[in-house]
């Protein structure tokens, strides 16, 4: 079924993505690692690494796998399908062992998710920054990078924005608390572009921006910053939070549902879009 595939040398997080969805589908079929390995006639080994990512496989062995487990929901099979054949490589890759893997994982999260919904507190989203905004949060980074790195970085970032800048991207909507677009990290010019950034990329008709002010009600609870992509199925989407050690990616249907209702709050706490701009245009004024 599809041949042999080599063992990778790295594994991405959609890599690891497939592998855990096809676990999950044996599981709920009530299926052992050795069991399912056997009917497909292949080594247990090789259905565990298949399992893990660290081997591919093909679209074919996928909805074989499926009829295997009497999976019998199409779209979520013809979704896994197609994530089986991206054999894309994306740009991102080309920044492999240069900037951390999390940022590499980030950027094909974007690339692939049918929307994506971001909520921040403390910064302006990393896909609305200015160049200068970008510069001046990785000059604080603690221990120091190098001019190097920094370059990289900001680099990165940029190229990032590039997707949502030319449409490239599914809708993008911004929650954005009056904290993270008050803070200021190098002086009163770049707060104010940055202001005026948001605002002109508001104005795409892809890109949606929503603030939460201080004095809105409704808000506690709800603070910890977090990416929400949509995937081609529902059971597909992606959640990463932001911690204090690197992003972690959830995809437990436990953890969606969480997280999905979390996002309506926050669009039910925030101002709508135009109330948004006007918020952000009083606080260009104050400056």
């Amino acid at each position: 079924m599809g041949g042999n595939m080599p063992g990778r040398s790295v594994i991405t997080a959609r890599q690891e993505r497939l592998g855990a969805e096809l676990r999950k589908l044996r599981e709920r079929a009530g299926l052992t690692g050795r069991d399912a390995a056997r009917a497909m006639g292949v080594a247990e080994s090789k259905m565990s690494s298949m399992e893990a990512g660290r081997v591919g496989v093909s679209a074919e062995r996928v909805r074989h796998l499926a009829s295997q487990y009497a999976c019998d929901d199409a779209a979520l099979i013809d979704a896994l399908a197609g994530m089986a054949v991206e054999r894309v490589r994306g740009w991102w890759e080309g920044y492999r062992e240069q900037v951390p893997s999390g940022y590499l994982d980030l950027a094909e999260l974007e690339h692939h998710a049918a929307w994506v919904k971001n909520f921040e507190t403390v910064h302006v989203p990393g896909l609305l920054q200015t160049e200068q905004q970008v510069r001046a949060i990785f000059s604080a980074t603690v221990p120091a990078l190098s001019e190097e790195e920094l370059a990289v970085r900001v680099r990165f970032r940029l190229r990032r924005q590039e997707a949502l800048a030319e449409g490239r991207m599914g809708h993008y909507e911004a929650v954005i608390h009056e904290a993270a677009l008050r803070i200021r990290v190098a002086g009163t010019e770049v707060a104010r572009g940055q202001l005026l950034h948001v605002l002109d990329q508001s104005e795409l008709p892809h890109v949606t921006v929503r603030v939460i002010p201080f004095d809105l009600d409704g808000f506690a609870g709800m603070g910890d910053p977090l990416v929400y992509a949509g995937g081609p199925v529902p059971s597909l989407d992606t959640v990463l939070m932001d911690t204090p050690h690197g992003g972690a990616f959830l995809d437990a249907q436990a953890q969606l549902c969480r997280y999905r209702e979390v996002v309506r709050k926050l669009e039910t706490v925030s101002l709508g879009v135009i109330e948004s701009r006007d918020f952000i245009h009083s606080l260009v004024r104050s400056m």
